[in-house]
């Protein structure tokens, strides 16, 4: 680093500087997204228990659950894999994390695999791999919606029911906190009766269901996978907006690193150079005695 000369470290310095700026800046902007996308996900909880409560009384009403085909279980030819991504980097191994995962899923399954991508990042890494796609979803922005959720879930249960795919998994970020994000992957699709069991409740109040349970199981079961969906999208933003804040936070921390140690090496270019200069000057006057 001392070769660089003292002006080149001037302009190395400058610009650790102004990147140091820009993260610093992201980490805010970071943080403050996280609070919103945090309480988001936290709501959605709350739902998808009430729906999944509703679900299982209503399951419980009608007995047999076997007429409909989104809850019969089949041989897997072939299984979806919704990987839910980011369409922004910056954001540490949050994305790398959750392909790591989708990777190992795939290899799993008993037949072949097909991704649904969700986010510009998976996107962009299943088609340099050469991952046969069966639907992509991107530029959701920072404050997922429902109806996209719903555009997503009509996608697959409509290739569920055509039979393109046999069984559809979902892989995608389940928020911790905001240093911790763990990829989670839950099969969807076929339905599994398990998933709609709960502890019962004490006292827990009787419904009646209109026109009769089957009806509303049968009306209940896609907005289900809907409501899934929804959750993961705002768990997996919030994940992104929590994993973005921590690397910021680390490549600020680095810069300043980075930057006490360019500046030490600069101070000691400068008193070297300030030392040769009045040695010089001390051998030409010695010299003109």
């Amino acid at each position: 680093m001392p070769a660089l000369g003292i002006q080149a470290l001037k302009r190395r310095i400058r610009s650790v500087e102004n990147t140091a700026q820009i993260t610093r800046a992201m980490k805010l902007v970071a943080g403050a997204k996280l609070r919103r996308a945090q309480e988001r996900a936290e709501q959605s909880r709350r739902y998808f228990e009430t729906i999944r409560a509703t679900m299982a009384r209503a399951a419980e009403s009608a007995g047999s659950m076997t007429r409909s085909p989104l809850l019969e279980e089949r041989e897997v030819h072939r299984e979806g894999f919704v990987v839910v991504s980011s369409d922004r980097g910056l954001a540490g191994p949050f994305n790398a994390n959750v392909l790591r995962l989708a990777a190992e899923q795939m290899r799993r399954a008993p037949g072949s695999g097909a991704a649904f991508a969700v986010g510009r990042k998976a996107r962009d890494a299943y088609r340099r791999r050469g991952v046969p796609m069966l639907g992509e979803f991107i530029h959701l922005g920072d404050d997922p919606h429902y109806f996209q959720a719903k555009a997503i879930a009509d996608a697959i249960i409509a290739q569920y029911l055509t039979g393109e795919v046999d069984r559809v998994t979902l892989v995608y970020t389940e928020f911790i906190n905001a240093m911790v994000q763990r990829p989670k992957a839950v099969t969807i699709l076929p339905m599994s009766t398990e998933a709609l069991r709960g502890d019962r409740e004490e006292g827990a109040v009787l419904y009646m269901f209109e026109p009769d349970p089957e009806t509303v199981l049968a009306d209940l079961i896609p907005r289900y996978v809907e409501v899934v969906l929804y959750g993961a999208l705002l768990e997996s933003k919030a994940s992104e907006h929590g994993a973005r804040m921590t690397a910021m936070d680390a490549a600020t921390k680095n810069s300043e690193e980075l930057l006490r140690t360019m500046t030490l090496t600069r101070n000691r270019l400068r008193q070297a150079a300030i030392t040769r200069e009045i040695a010089e000057l001390v051998g030409g006057a010695a010299a003109l005695e």
